[in-house]
């Protein structure tokens, strides 16, 4: 595994090959995990399938923008987190030890054999949360076996790691990039890494899949859509409109995104949203989209990669004059496999 110093952020040829590296704001170029570290997103998924321009759009596509924005004008911003509420990545290898995850909070006996035999590098730490209703959310991926884990208030107690939930996905980079009904990490059941963007993309320059988004507000648990295969959405007044969980839509893909004055990160979040779209991904207390998490890099010894990519902007303006109002919503299953 790369470590620091090893190869610069940048721009990455195919296989891996830094072709130019980024300059920070002091003119420093910053350090991190060559591409080739970075987990897959399945290639054949959904994931990774443009939606067609002339796609068939939802029937009430207007009436939930209209939604969003009312969601949008709650904080006034969309924002991408990088230290909380979002997973942190790491990557075993051939020596990485094996452990048990014990199950707290339960006894699924499928989740039991799911956790029981996980290479958990000895630095994984998983999202630094708080106390306030934390998440502690990691994924470990093991690229010789292809099989990605995700952990739900994952937590190292006396040497040994527990959770209340997660899940295991053997053959990952090819898979439908779902996990089975009912594990995961996420309240859709949709990987939270395939979803997420990292600082590898934001270096490259391109993202190139669809990007997962937190809502304030979903849909019934018992209204759904496809990809997602549960919710937590909650609906008491069944306010009419409002967007299920798993479902997609994406920036409308006549607009010319690098005639917006977006931030660079804005307009590859846009051109991404264009091609591949947005999937709920759960709900919250904010419009949130994640990236892979700063403790992914820190807790190996490198620098926190984001600050230079974002350009030094807080989190809540890197999506600053994103045109919401532009979205289009897909029908309910859009996608979904006959």
């Amino acid at each position: 595994m790369s470590r620091l110093g090893s190869a610069p952020i940048g721009v990455y040829s195919d296989d891996g090959a830094v072709l130019q590296g980024l300059q920070g704001p002091n003119g420093n170029i910053f350090y991190l995990l060559a591409a080739s570290t970075e987990v897959p997103v399945p290639l054949n998924a959904f994931w990774r399938t443009p939606i067609p321009a002339g796609a068939t759009l939802a029937s009430n596509s207007a009436a939930l923008v209209t939604e969003f924005m009312r969601q949008f004008a709650v904080w006034g911003n969309v924002s991408v987190t990088t230290d909380t509420f979002t997973n942190t990545v790491f990557m075993a290898d051939k020596s990485t030890p094996a452990v048990i995850v014990s199950q707290v909070g339960g006894s699924n006996a499928g989740l039991i054999q799911q956790f029981s035999n996980v290479p958990i590098p000895p630095y994984a730490v998983p999202s630094p949360d708080g106390l306030s209703s934390p998440d502690y959310g990691m994924t470990i991926y093991d690229p010789d076996s292809d099989t990605l884990w995700e952990f739900w208030k994952a937590q190292q107690v006396s040497g040994a790691w527990q959770a209340q939930w997660g899940g295991k996905l053997t053959g990952y980079s090819q898979s439908n990039g779902i996990f089975p009904y009912p594990y995961g990490a996420s309240a859709t059941g949709l990987p939270i890494t395939a979803g997420h963007i990292t600082a590898e993309e934001l270096a490259r320059g391109s993202i190139n899949h669809a990007i997962g988004i937190s809502l304030i507000d979903a849909e019934d648990s018992s209204i759904f859509s496809w990809p997602a295969n549960r919710s937590d959405g909650h609906n008491p007044t069944s306010a009419p409109n409002r967007i299920m969980e798993g479902q997609r839509f994406r920036l409308d893909p006549s607009i010319n995104v690098d005639a917006l004055h977006l931030t660079r990160v804005g307009k590859m979040v846009a051109k991404a949203a264009q091609i591949y779209g947005f999937v709920v991904m759960d709900k919250g207390g904010a419009l949130v989209i994640r990236a892979k998490n700063s403790m992914s890099y820190m807790a190996q010894g490198m620098d926190n990669p984001y600050p230079p990519l974002f350009g030094g902007l807080h989190s809540w303006a890197i999506l600053q004059n994103f045109p919401w109002a532009s979205l289009q919503f897909l029908p309910q299953n859009y996608g979904q496999p006959a």
